[in-house]
């Protein structure tokens, strides 16, 4: 980035974290230009970019001053049980009904699980794939098959190295999207009947796959910007004796949480200390706003409970359907199950992925994404703010591209999704996200695609669906 864009990027990361509060004047041309070393014009320059993307505004012989987003009174936690019993669940036929309506291409897609595939290198990636075939060995195509191409394993452990993890290449295992890796986790450290904590609320595909393999789910209540509760968590495994835990510790679906670092590290020293298997869904880490990438919970594994599961699908490769698990003390049996199920996953792709990722350009494309990601975060919350009923209370994440809303008066969110599918607009109804259906008041709402005047326009007729309290 060029100095202007790198001052402004810094200001905005300011303004999405609150440390600048909506009317805070900013420092002066000249005070920014002393302290960046830089010349009046690049200020200036970067006082432009933002006040061109709607972040500050100019008061005539008074300077600049922050002119959103503002944030919304902080969205409390769901006051849900943390001591109810494990629930049989049926959940499935809502789920599949509700993604059924959702994924008309010609509906604006604020209900959609995936960013815009337009924020990724599709075409560089394909230049990769079409090398990387043309060089393919025949032994190529049965080789590794279970663990994964060897070369894909080497370059995701180069990553946890950079996190200070050590990883063995035989602990990896590559599979079809993390999707496949959270059920082979699953399905090794559990029977039908057993018990599975899940936070609440949670990913629907988690629901899914514990109705599907016949598991009761234990509801855990979940902060919506800090993550789990784990005084919850350690009442539900000694009163209900789970298998496993399913948990985002990075960015969570739907909140957006983050779980602080030293609550992490508490985490894997509570299910060490139980023994408790760790399924951490953490598909959304290098989505970041912050200067540092967030830690996995898995750095703090010594003793290989945590089987730490990602993909490339929301951050690089939507479509390839490559993920991988990091199995710890179950990499084997894990390995197994995976060519018991479905063998392998595509050969061209993974050698595709680890030639891109061997060239150096990931971590570039993700400082683009990251970038724009944010700012399509800070212009769909002050729509928000501009055209939703001020009652509504919602969370600001500081990764990932999903906003939580709470509707005012206990509106149901179903309702709303309704008359939203009228309006060509999807979003996901709070119904989808809980076993009990304790969030029929929430929404989840997509800003991964580009704030078009067509997608403003649509937060703008939301607004006038969502009733306010009087």
């Amino acid at each position: 980035m060029k100095k202007y864009e790198i001052i402004a990027e810094e200001i905005a990361s300011a303004i999405q974290q609150v440390l600048l509060k909506r009317g805070d004047k900013l420092p002066s041309i000249r005070q920014i230009q002393v302290s960046k070393q830089v010349n009046a014009s690049t200020v200036f320059q970067a006082y432009y970019l933002l006040e061109a993307r709607g972040l500050v505004v100019t008061r005539p012989r008074s300077g600049y001053y922050v002119a959103g987003p503002l944030r919304s009174e902080r969205l409390l936690p769901h006051t849900a049980s943390d001591t109810g019993l494990p629930t049989t669940l049926q959940i499935s036929d809502l789920v599949f009904t509700l993604l059924e309506r959702i994924k008309d291409p010609q509906q604006i897609p604020f209900g959609s699980a995936f960013p815009s595939p337009l924020l990724f290198p599709l075409s560089k990636l394909a230049d990769h794939m079409a090398t990387t075939v043309r060089r393919m060995q025949p032994q190529d195509t049965v080789s590794d098959i279970g663990q994964g191409d060897a070369e894909l394993r080497r370059q995701i452990a180069l990553r946890y190295q950079l996190d200070g993890k050590h990883t063995d290449l035989n602990d990896i295992v590559i599979t079809n999207g993390a999707l496949e890796a959270l059920n082979l986790c699953l399905a090794a450290v559990t029977q039908p009947g057993d018990s599975v904590i899940i936070e609440c609320p949670t990913f629907y595909a988690a629901l899914q796959a514990i109705e599907r393999m016949g598991l009761k789910a234990i509801e855990v209540p979940s902060h919506p910007e800090h993550g789990l509760d784990l005084d919850a968590l350690e009442r539900a495994i000694l009163q209900h004796k789970p298998k496993a835990c399913w948990l985002m510790t990075n960015f969570q679906n739907p909140t957006g949480s983050l779980m602080p670092q030293d609550k992490k590290q508490a985490l894997v020293a509570l299910i060490t200390r139980y023994q408790l298997p760790l399924i951490e869904d953490d598909v959304y880490r290098e989505l970041y706003f912050s200067k540092q990438r967030p830690l996995p919970a898995t750095t703090w594994d010594k003793e290989g409970w945590v089987m730490h599961c990602s993909s490339f699908s929301k951050s690089l490769a939507p479509g390839y359907r490559v993920g991988w698990v990091s199995a710890g003390r179950f990499s084997e049996r894990i390995t197994r199950l995976k060519i018991s199920t479905t063998l392998a996953t595509s050969i061209p792709a993974q050698q595709a992925l680890a030639s891109y990722l061997s060239k150096g350009g990931y971590d570039k494309h993700l400082r683009q994404l990251r970038h724009q990601l944010m700012l399509q975060q800070l212009q769909f919350s002050q729509a928000i703010h501009q055209h939703f009923p001020a009652q509504v209370r919602f969370t600001l994440p500081q990764g990932g591209y999903f906003l939580w809303l709470q509707l005012p008066g206990g509106q149901d969110s179903l309702q709303l999704f309704q008359q939203a599918i009228n309006h060509n607009i999807s979003l996901a109804p709070g119904h989808m996200f809980s076993s009990q259906q304790q969030y029929a008041s929430y929404i989840r709402l997509n800003y991964g695609h580009p704030f078009t005047p067509v997608n403003q326009q649509a937060i703008a007729t939301l607004g006038k669906l969502i009733k306010p309290v009087h």
